[in-house]
């Protein structure tokens, strides 16, 4: 007895390491993308996320004044003078130089003499001063190779160049309405024709059932790609053609066998006394399946709405086949999503927000509804 308690308790200790690591491996990216999408474009090429709390050593190339605005006259010679970053800003000059080709030639507080009178010198705060006649003070400002320490820096501008831009490049606003228009109905219409399938499969008795039970198991394993083209082909010949109703449809259609598949074992499992009761005191069908069967199964009906939702929220091909048109109307997040990657794929700020924000309603459909996942699942898939 002692060794199989042993045993129970080395497996219990792996399960629960198991899901610790399952739980680590999930959390680490969600949350990188969370910090990323607060960080600045010069933050995030220069450390990682986990990193965002502590300075982080950049290298800047920052041009001074232009001398034709801000040159002052001194005694015999000419002064340009300023700061290379922002007031406020928190950043140190480590080490910096006036050449691509040795950019920490010098140390803040040098005065480097660049001949014929001509010297500049820059202070570690960023203050600096360049100095020379009036025909070297002309023209553009001096160019300033940099490397800086810079403090933690944070900003929403991310979010209200993703949330409020009027730029379709940008903006994810119509993206992110467009998707709740796709995923709403397309989550809503199978659960309601499932369930009716499913209860008609489990609780009704004609012709042909067993046969449409073996139809829907095997149409589980039909792959979706191989339904796309002819599925768009008949919409086009019935008229739907491109559109919000052509990816309800399909949506529809291809979550239909799961659905039915998991309410119809839920419903079978479903006290048998209670239902034929409700008919020996005058109950319909219909009556039971509003009445008795919709409560009972509402935790079955949960578990599909959360799978149904997160994969439509998600999905891009099914978008890209049979919703996505020239000037972007209909746009949803994971497209556009794949068109701030085509046209700014240096900006990873605005990546990391725009993917942040397309997760972040997903995210809160299954934590709210994650209790009833479980519990539908289990009771759905086994007898």
């Amino acid at each position: 007895m002692d060794g199989i308690a042993g045993k129970s308790s080395r497996l219990t200790w792996a399960v629960h390491i198991s899901t610790v690591l399952l739980v680590a491996l999930w959390l680490f990216p969600t949350v990188g993308l969370l910090v990323s999408s607060f960080r600045t474009a010069d933050q995030i090429s220069t450390s990682g996320w986990w990193a965002s709390m502590f300075s982080s050593e950049q290298r800047v190339v920052i041009r001074s004044a232009d001398p034709d605005d801000f040159r002052v006259e001194d005694n015999d010679a000419f002064v340009v003078s300023g700061n290379l970053f922002s007031e406020a800003s928190g950043k140190e000059v480590m080490a910096w130089g006036t050449s691509s080709r040795d950019i920490e030639a010098y140390t803040p507080g040098d005065v480097v003499d660049l001949g014929e009178g001509e010297s500049i010198t820059v202070d570690t705060n960023g203050t600096y001063s360049w100095q020379g006649n009036e025909e070297q003070l002309s023209g553009r400002g001096k160019r300033i190779f940099a490397t800086v320490l810079s403090p933690p820096d944070f900003t929403l501008e991310n979010y209200e160049r993703v949330l409020l831009s009027g730029d379709r490049t940008d903006g994810m606003t119509k993206a992110f309405f467009n998707t709740l228009t796709v995923t709403i109905p397309a989550t809503i219409i199978p659960i309601v024709i499932a369930a009716f399938a499913a209860y008609a499969l489990a609780w009704m008795q004609f012709p042909g059932r067993a046969i449409l039970i073996a139809s829907v198991v095997g149409l589980l394993v039909v792959p979706l790609q191989l339904a796309l083209i002819p599925l768009l082909q008949f919409h086009n010949n019935i008229g739907i053609g491109k559109g919000y109703l052509g990816t309800w449809m399909a949506h529809t259609g291809f979550g239909l066998p799961l659905a039915v598949y998991l309410l119809r074992n839920y419903m079978v499992g479903l006290p048998r006394d209670i239902i034929e009761n409700a008919k020996v005191d005058g109950a319909t069908d219909f009556q039971i399946f509003t009445k008795i069967i919709v409560p009972l199964s509402f935790p079955a009906m949960a578990s599909f709405a959360i799978f149904q939702f997160l994969w439509t929220w998600n999905d891009l091909l099914v978008a890209r086949v049979f919703l996505i048109d020239a000037t972007g109307e209909t746009t949803v997040m994971t497209n556009q999503i794949v068109e701030i990657l085509g046209t700014r794929g240096g900006n990873w700020e605005i990546l990391a927000t725009a993917a942040f924000v397309s997760i972040a309603v997903p995210l809160i459909v299954f934590f709210t509804m994650q209790r009833y996942l479980v519990r539908g699942l289990l009771a759905g898939s086994v007898k």
